[in-house]
C-alpha cells in the first residue's frame, strides 16, 4: 500500500523514516517528495481537485496556518497531542507539531575561526561579511521566511511598522552572494568557501557536519526563531488510514528519539526519557535564547511581506 508525503525533510531525513517504517510495516511503501515548505503549499493548492499527497510533514506552523485557510488540511488527533507544546497546535487538531527546528547563523570553519564567527544577527552586516553571505532562496523556504518574520517583526515592536525591518534585509541583500536555489546548493556553495557566512536551521547543518563538512555555527545572542515543524493530514487523501498510521508513528517516543538522533532533529515532545534523550539536544535547549513569535500575525502578513521583499528588496541592497 503506497504512503506520500511532501516533506521539506530532506533526503537523509526521509530515507532515514522510510526505511524504518517500511520495515516495522512491510505492507507500506513510503514515498516522498523533497520540497521546500513554501512549495509543498505551492503543489497541494494545485492538486486541491485531486489531491496526490496524503501527508504534509514538515514546515512551518505559519504555512499550515494557509493550508487551513485553503481547505487543503483533514483533522487528525494522534495519541500523543497532549505531550506536545500548545501552541503549535492547529485548531480543530487540523496539524501537531512534530520537531522544533531553531534556526542559526552558519559558517564555513576553514575559513572564519571561532572566535570571528558572527555572533547575532546584526553582525552578518557588518563589511567583514560583504559579499561572502550565502542565503537560500525566501519565496521558498519555510525556515527563511521564519527568520525574515523575525526581523519585521522586531521593527514592528520597535517602530510601529516594516519599514527599518525591511531596510534591514536590504543591507543583507547588500552582503549576500548568490541565493540559493535548494538546501543542497547552499550546503555545496558554503563547503566551496564560495560563501562563508549562512542564515539557516540547526538539523541541516549538524547533518552535514556529521558528514565532514566543515561547518560551524551560533545562535543569535539577542534571540532566534525556533520553528514548531508539523505534521498534517491532506484532505480528501487517497490513504487516510495509513496516514493516521504514521502521526502516530513519528510522533511516538522510538521515533521521536530515532530523528534526534541520527539526523538532529529537536523533539517537539517534552516527556521523552531523559537518560535517551541525545546529549546534543539538551545543549541546544541551555544555550538557544528564543526570540518570543507571534506566528499568528506572521501566517497572516508573511505571504504580503514576502512579496513585498521579493519585488522591491531582493537586488536593491548594493
Amino acid at each position: 500500500m503506497p504512503l506520500t508525503m511532501y516533506s521539506p525533510h530532506g533526503r537523509d531525513h526521509l530515507t532515514l523514516l522510510e526505511r524504518e517504517y517500511e520495515r516495522l510495516h512491510p505492507e507500506i511503501d513510503v514515498r516522498w517528495l523533497d520540497l521546500g515548505s513554501q512549495e509543498v503549499l505551492d503543489r497541494l493548492r494545485l492538486e486541491r481537485v485531486n489531491p496526490q499527497a496524503d501527508l504534509w510533514f514538515g514546515g512551518p506552523t505559519t504555512l499550515f496556518q494557509r493550508g487551513i485557510q485553503d481547505s487543503l488540511l483533514a483533522p487528525y488527533r494522534p495519541s500523543w497531542a497532549g505531550r506536545v507544546d500548545p501552541s503549535g497546535v492547529g485548531p480543530d487538531d487540523l496539524y501537531y507539531p512534530v520537531y522544533r527546528t531553531p534556526t542559526i547563523i552558519a559558517y564555513n570553519r576553514d575559513a572564519v575561526p571561532d572566535s570571528l564567527a558572527p555572533r547575532d544577527w546584526d553582525d552578518v552586516l557588518t563589511p567583514r561579511w560583504h559579499d561572502k553571505v550565502l542565503i537560500r532562496d525566501p519565496v521558498a523556504s519555510g525556515t527563511m521566511r521564519a527568520i525574515w518574520g523575525l526581523i519585521l517583526q522586531r521593527s514592528l515592536r520597535s517602530t510601529g511598522d516594516t519599514a527599518a525591518g525591511m531596510a534591514w534585509l536590504r543591507k543583507l541583500d547588500g552582503q549576500t552572494r548568490t541565493y540559493a536555489l535548494s538546501p543542497a546548493l547552499l550546503d555545496a556553495k558554503l563547503a566551496r568557501q564560495e560563501g562563508l557566512v549562512t542564515l539557516w536551521d540547526l538539523p541541516d547543518i549538524l547533518i552535514a557536519q556529521s558528514k565532514g563538512m566543515p561547518f560551524g555555527y551560533t545562535f543569535p545572542t539577542s534571540g532566534t526563531a525556533v520553528i514548531d515543524d508539523a505534521i498534517a493530514l491532506v484532505r480528501n487523501a487517497r490513504h487516510p488510514a495509513e496516514a493516521k498510521a504514521f502521526i502516530e508513528w513519528v510522533g511516538g517516543t522510538e521515533a521521536q528519539l530515532l530523528a534526534a538522533e541520527k539526523v538532529f532533529r529537536l523533539p517537539a515532545r517534552h516527556d521523552l526519557p531523559e537518560a535517551r534523550v541525545p546529549a546534543w539536544v539538551r545543549t541546544v535547549e541551555r544555550e538557544m535564547v528564543v526570540e518570543p513569535m507571534d506566528w499568528a500575525l506572521l501566517a497572516e502578513r508573511g505571504a504580503t511581506w514576502m512579496g513585498y521583499w521579493d519585488q522591491h528588496v531582493r537586488g536593491t541592497g548594493r
